[in-house]
């Protein structure tokens, strides 16, 4: 067994002891690890980085996840990544079916029972989802029962790239500053203090969606799979791909032909005025959405589920806004 991160833990308990602290917030010996710094194991970069950010100097990182040569759902991970997370004292998971390799190295450490955070739970994303598989449900008296037993599996109407959620990660890094501080009481005004440095920097993220928003808010967007649609969701364009569509490419499967034809519709129909491309899965369905795209002049703008490599989290994200306002303009 290991233990879960409620999703009630967040940041309030920190933040009343930590506002008696909040004059001298400097470093000092972590009493976690005898002085040492506090081992952090993330399944992705983008999870690494903003741990660094809200750990600072206090905290050593590691991402399993580093490029975009590197497919989360089917990483195989080797045993330098077990022996990372045996040695952790708190581990930053997706969740949602996205990166089950994480579940089983953790089912694997007999030595040490390392924090786990699970992105996807505290990023508030995963309620309607939960509200939705429930209702489907109804009728299935194992139903709950299953999806407790299957931590990895995909969750029935949940898009599980919560990272491109702003409100989601500053919920992530209130939870990562509570938990640093609960494993190092000395220092938790310094977590606190670099938790709200880097809710300062997303702030001014929203703010440039919301300006975005104000110009673009009701218009189509046409996707090749639900990578950043929160993002899209956060300017006001409105999904219409259908379903089946992203469903079918997202498992690998064929797409029906009848619905390769709705999608590519949304283009010549004039029902969406951009093209968001995950561009690394590919194959020649999302060519022909591309095409199809280039051919009505509807903007194609590109997006990754991995974080450059050289990049930040809030660098990536003014970038992806970037493209978008340009695209949009």
């Amino acid at each position: 067994m290991r233990p879960k991160l409620s999703t009630g833990l967040l940041l309030g308990s920190v933040a009343a002891t930590s506002l008696v602290l909040a004059g001298c917030a400097s470093p000092s010996d972590s009493p976690a690890a005898g002085g040492d710094l506090l081992r952090v194991v993330a399944s992705t970069n983008v999870y690494g980085d903003i741990a660094s950010r809200v750990g600072g100097d206090l905290v050593d990182v590691t991402s399993i996840i580093t490029g975009p040569t590197q497919d989360p759902h089917s990483y195989e991970a080797s045993a330098r990544d077990q022996l990372a997370l045996a040695k952790a004292d708190l581990v930053i998971e997706n969740g949602g079916g996205y990166d089950p390799f994480i579940d089983t190295l953790l089912a694997g450490i007999t030595t040490s029972e390392p924090v786990v955070v699970n992105a996807s739970e505290m990023s508030g994303l995963l309620d309607g989802a939960d509200e939705h598989a429930d209702d489907e449900d109804a009728d299935d008296e194992d139903a709950d029962d299953d999806r407790a037993a299957d931590d990895d599996a995909h969750i029935e109407g949940f898009n599980e790239h919560v990272w491109y959620s702003f409100h989601g990660m500053e919920s992530l890094a209130e939870a990562l500053a509570a938990e640093f501080g609960a494993l190092d009481p000395a220092n938790e005004a310094v977590y606190v203090e670099n938790y709200e440095s880097f809710i300062g920097e997303l702030a001014g993220l929203e703010e440039r969606a919301a300006e975005l928003r104000t110009t673009v808010e009701g218009n189509g967007v046409a996707v090749t799979e639900p990578v950043p649609v929160y993002l899209l969701d956060e300017i006001g364009l409105v999904n219409l791909t259908p379903d089946a569509f992203s469903e079918a490419f997202e498992q690998g499967a064929d797409v029906p032909p009848a619905t390769l034809r709705e999608t590519l519709d949304l283009f010549s129909a004039g029902s969406v005025s951009l093209l968001a491309y995950n561009e690394q899965t590919t194959g020649p369905e999302t060519e022909q959405l591309r095409e199809a795209a280039e051919d009505a002049g509807v903007a194609v703008v590109s997006f990754s589920e991995t974080m450059p490599e050289d990049g930040d989290y809030i660098g990536w994200m003014t970038d992806n806004l970037d493209a978008l306002s340009q695209a949009l303009g």
